[in-house]
């Protein structure tokens, strides 16, 4: 152990400085703050000039703190399907962290020392204690920052590249690899000029730095050459930190801040639930930047241009126009360009003289993949309709979806056929099918328009007839009171439709005498559970183009159960109102999680478990739970046209036959929700899968395996 007088074990702060350079030092490093702090208030202040968002997003902000400290302390979202970004982000983060915990500490006990403190605690175990810390964090600092770089520049990783790829990237990751790597040059070259102090070993870059300089004394290498090099190396070190301290408010280093910002006030419930739109009908929804809520403008602001939207956008991946990580950026741009005097142009239109292309946005899926891997909780989605919305507003609308809105009005359904034709399909089930409008139910069941009007899913109807039947439970349906739910016309930008479908059904709902809404459709699912609590009825009941009455039945006490129907029958098989003992089918099986069950509602477990009741063997497609890769249905895609290769659908049906476990083993491709039948469906004929794989429901299953049961007496 090396044992020396403890007030000798510690350095000069100022080593080599002169009392006027250290003037000069404190000059620049004011010049410095002063620009930093300017550029902080000029971004807040920008924000002020953004329209309100309709969210609290600063309700209980001690504990949103808290928890926004955790996640940026743990890198959790970092990790989130790249472990090498994480441990990369991780390392940065932490160097950078204590780098700057450890210039804190440096700088208060040399200011507080004779003020508050009546003699300095910068000696001993304490300084050995930091040199090594320092030099271990920074270490990794410089090994993350190493990483990035090894990244960007060598594998050259492809959503690190885009369009808004600039100059103030590589200058952002080289500045902070010249501090890095600076700081331990200047220490190396400290030791060595000042004698190499024995306790210095502790810190062991410094100390190894130091030793090979002590090499080179041959070639001329000397303590007072190094005391002079110090020098230089000693404000070269300074006056770069000056200017990233200085430049980070003004380019990407900005989301050090903004992105903490931006997680603190994020909304749990992003994408599950949208924002209405103002009473103002002379309130607009994309004119101008300005329409821009504050939040979305910070969202803009807080995106590093990572790319994690783009990778996992089944959008980009099919070669539509959409480019989550664009469209966010192309408004911020657009942005900074009118305050610094651009041309003002429109948001969004058709054709190529506005910020936003109208097919990009037509091109969304509304799956929310990119808002569940951005690891700085940037609300796409929100932004997206608000695009939508003024798509709308504008009549810019695809003829496609017109015909979708239009039979909506008319018809109620998405097909344009009669309501009298909408529970047709129990014509053909054996079961009797309660009319909720005149008899108490337990389940109200919501049906949806594909499973009432399309052949392929009124087969999926019949069958969850007949298990709710085989379970004995009183359900019953609206029959021609039953419209589209509104969901995805909503995300598609027809709010005041979605308002008309909402109050509507809100109406309908309460004449009827239930426990429980159950819905066939993960979509509906999601908008009554979610977004039907939020709309404030009454502010619409008098409105002329809203005709339904309206007295607070949804809103009164909040306690509507609304489940999706794998939840109830999981429930039915838990108490063993449903009877299913696990082996009567013996089929390999893959399930894909649809959006608005999984990612939207946070629902995995229920279809599984249902799915392994029946006895079918699981495999899991690579792309799973949260990571699940979308239909291609969702946000009006169900209704539109694109040349796109391959769809979203034929790509995961190659994922199941090839990615599994099972490989091409996997005899049925189970879902459970009809957007994903029907697209599924068609992908399995356009992409040549006829013959390879079956598209099922969860309901056909159960219903095979009851059937089953039944043939071998165990009813």
């Amino acid at each position: 152990m090396i044992v020396v007088a403890a007030q000798e074990v510690t350095r000069e702060t100022y080593y080599g400085i002169s009392s006027v350079e250290k003037v000069l030092f404190y000059f620049l490093a004011a010049v410095a703050i002063l620009v930093f702090l300017y550029g902080v208030y000029a971004r807040v202040a920008r924000y002020a000039e953004g329209d309100a968002d309709p969210f609290d997003r600063l309700e209980n902000l001690s504990s949103r703190v808290t928890s926004a400290a955790k996640i940026a302390l743990t890198n959790e979202k970092q990790f989130n399907r790249d472990l090498y970004g994480g441990l990369m982000h991780a390392f940065i983060f932490w160097g950078f962290l204590t780098l700057l915990i450890a210039t804190s500490i440096l700088a208060f006990d040399e200011y507080a020392y004779g003020i508050v403190m009546d003699t300095s605690f910068w000696y001993g175990d304490f300084y050995l204690a930091y040199q090594f810390m320092v030099d271990a964090m920074g270490l990794l600092f410089v090994v993350g920052v190493g990483m990035a770089m090894y990244r960007r520049y060598w594998v050259r990783n492809q959503r690190l590249w885009g369009r808004h790829t600039s100059i103030e990237d590589d200058i952002f990751i080289w500045l902070l690899f010249v501090l890095g790597v600076g700081g331990f040059a200047l220490e190396g070259l400290r030791i060595y000029a000042t004698g190499m102090p024995e306790w210095e070993v502790v810190s062991f870059v410094g100390w190894g730095l130091a030793m090979m300089l002590a090499a080179l004394e041959p070639m001329g290498m000397s303590e007072s050459l190094a005391d002079s090099f110090h020098w230089w190396a000693w404000w070269s070190h300074s006056i770069f930190a000056f200017v990233f301290i200085a430049w980070i408010p003004y380019a990407k280093p900005f989301h050090m801040l903004s992105s903490f910002a931006n997680v603190v006030t994020r909304d749990e419930k992003a994408g599950q639930r949208l924002p209405g739109v103002p009473a103002d009908l002379d309130a607009t929804n994309a004119e101008s930047i300005d329409d821009f809520t504050w939040k979305e403008l910070l969202d803009q602001d807080a995106c590093t241009k990572c790319g994690r939207c783009s990778s996992v956008c089944p959008a980009k991946a099919s070669g539509r126009p959409l480019d989550p990580r664009d469209v966010i950026l192309d408004l911020k741009t657009y942005r900074e360009g009118l305050d610094a005097g651009s041309e003002d142009k429109p948001i969004i239109a058709d054709g190529g003289t506005s910020v936003i292309d109208s097919h990009t946005m037509e091109s969304c899926m509304a799956c929310m993949a990119c808002m569940d891997a951005c690891p700085v909780e940037i609300e796409h989605l929100q932004s997206f309709t608000r695009l939508n919305r003024q798509l709308v507003d504008q009549g810019d609308v695809d003829s496609n979806m017109q015909d979708v809105f239009q039979n909506v009005m008319q018809h109620g359904n998405t097909f344009g056929d009669p309501a009298r034709e909408r529970a047709d399909w129990t014509e053909a089930v054996d079961v009797e099918v309660a009319d909720a409008r005149e008899e108490s139910v337990d389940y109200l069941w919501y049906v949806g328009d594909y499973p009432s009007y399309d052949e392929r899913n009124k087969q999926v109807a019949r069958s969850l007839a007949t298990i709710l039947d085989a379970a004995d439970v009183s359900f019953g349906i609206l029959f021609e009171d039953e419209k589209y739910d509104g969901n995805d016309v909503r995300r598609i930008g027809e709010e005041f439709l979605y308002l008309e479908l909402a109050g509507h059904h809100v109406e309908s709902f309460e004449a009827c005498e239930f426990e429980t809404i159950v819905c066939t459709d993960p979509h509906s699912y999601n908008t009554f559970k979610n977004e039907y609590p939020e709309v404030d009825f009454a502010e619409f009941a008098d409105d002329p183009m809203m005709p339904f009455e309206y007295d607070g039945f949804w809103n009164e006490d909040g306690d509507v159960e609304v489940l999706h129907w794998t939840q109830a029958v999981e429930e039915l098989v838990e108490t063993g109102a449903l009877a299913l003992s696990g082996t009567e089918l013996d089929y390999t099986v893959t399930y894909h999680d649809p959006c608005h069950l999984g990612r939207y509602n946070d629902e995995y477990e229920a279809p599984r478990e249902l799915v392994r009741a029946t006895g079918c063997e699981l495999h899991e497609m690579p792309r799973n739970r949260a990571d699940s890769f979308c239909c291609g249905g969702g946000g009006g895609g169900l209704w539109m046209d694109y040349d796109e290769e391959p769809k979203p659908s034929e790509e995961r049906l190659r994922e199941a036959l090839e990615d599994t476990d099972a490989g091409g083993a996997v005899e049925k491709f189970v879902v459970a929700c009809p957007m994903c039948m029907t697209m599924y469906e068609d992908g399995r004929k356009t992409g040549g899968y006829e013959d390879e794989i079956e598209i099922v429901d969860i309901a056909e299953l159960i219903v095979e395996a009851i059937d089953e049961r039944e043939t071998a007496g165990l009813e």
